[in-house]
């Protein structure tokens, strides 16, 4: 099995070191820079990585990531499409060698949380046979099959630590322009109204989450249940309650809407309603790997309000399992470590 490595750069010498010792290992590495004006191309080549120069304008991520895969040899078997942000992690290699299928899945993690632990971790999509396939979409760019497409999922994973100085302001228009060059696109359009809602253009966000639900190709359950959570935030406070609970409906089995409505009804001191819905989401014990998934969800913050809520409801012995669940979540909480020593209080005194 030959296996190909390749991405695309631009002024990215702080990575290209680590870049290159991560996939080391692959028969082929290649680097299409699209015009660095740092030591990019001599590093990577003074590493031994195949590097060709090429100016993709106007830019488009699509264009680029085509014009790196025609860099890589006809013989080889696989292609990854590992971005210079990215590392192996140790033994992918092998991981690799047990390939059978056109598209291989990974575990993939994106972000990682203070305390240096995973953050946001969800199947990785970027492997792929070395023929058939292309990138479409500007921004946001997919591989997209022209052969009879086959999955599996392999024990390789493959770590993101990228430059959070780096702007990324060019995604805006490309992705607007994505957008009208396909406006049935669902994912698309799902991803351009949380552009607006995140630049604070709630009115344009609204109009295009709703647009995103009306799509005929708009049928994947949890992306249609975020795009209703995020109504629930921009759209008219009155409709809040309403979205999250047609959020909740549409995707029963992920935790965040039961989360959401847990915390409005906290909120409202609702404190049945607040038990009911954070005990739904805590039922709910496999996390998917999914990028839509949010790490509150998963993190103390259900606990916390089973905590809050059966305390209020004079349910303090599940309070005290609840706020001791949450404190291991996050042990450093001050917060937390103040409400388990009330419920366990509360526990005692009820008892006497």
């Amino acid at each position: 099995m030959k296996i190909a490595v390749y991405t695309i750069a631009k002024n990215e010498e702080q990575f290209v070191e680590r870049w290159a010792e991560s996939c080391k290992d692959a028969d082929y590495r290649i680097i299409l820079d699209t015009g660095s004006t740092d030591r990019t191309v001599e590093i990577a080549r003074s590493l031994g990585v195949d590097v060709q120069v090429k100016v993709v304008d106007p830019w488009r991520f699509d264009n680029a990531r085509n014009s790196a895969m025609e860099i890589v040899p006809k013989d080889a078997d696989y292609c990854v499409a590992l971005d210079m942000d990215e590392v192996f992690t140790d033994g992918w290699r092998e991981e690799m060698e047990k390939a059978t299928t056109t598209r291989p899945r990974y575990e993939y993690t994106w972000s990682w949380n203070d305390d240096g632990s995973p953050g946001l971790v969800y199947g990785g999509d970027k492997i792929h046979a070395r023929n058939g396939y292309v990138w479409r979409h500007p921004v946001h760019e997919v591989l997209s099959f022209t052969e009879l497409e086959t999955q599996e999922w392999l024990g390789l994973k493959i770590h993101h630590h990228p430059d959070h100085t780096k702007s990324r302001g060019q995604y805006f228009p490309l992705l607007e322009l994505a957008v009208s060059e396909d406006p049935e696109d669902d994912r698309n359009a799902h991803y351009l109204a949380r552009e607006y809602f995140f630049h604070g253009m709630n009115e344009k966000a609204v109009a295009e989450f709703k647009r995103h639900l009306a799509l005929p190709r708009a049928l994947w359950r949890p992306e249609r249940s975020a795009s209703m959570r995020y109504l629930a935030k921009c759209d008219n406070p009155s409709e809040k309650e309403s979205w999250l609970l047609r959020a909740a409906a549409e995707s029963p089995d992920r935790r965040e809407s039961w989360v959401e409505l847990s915390q409005l009804y906290y909120d409202r001191s609702d404190w049945t309603s607040c038990y009911s819905v954070s005990s739904r989401a805590l039922r709910i014990t496999e996390k998917p790997l999914e990028y839509i998934c949010d790490a509150n969800a998963w993190g103390a913050v259900p606990h916390d309000m089973a905590a809050i809520s059966s305390y209020r409801l004079g349910l303090y012995d599940v309070s005290v399992v609840h706020a001791t669940n949450a404190l291991d979540i996050e042990p450093d909480n001050a917060r937390l470590i103040k409400n388990l020593e009330f419920c366990v209080s509360a526990s005692i005194r009820d008892k006497e």
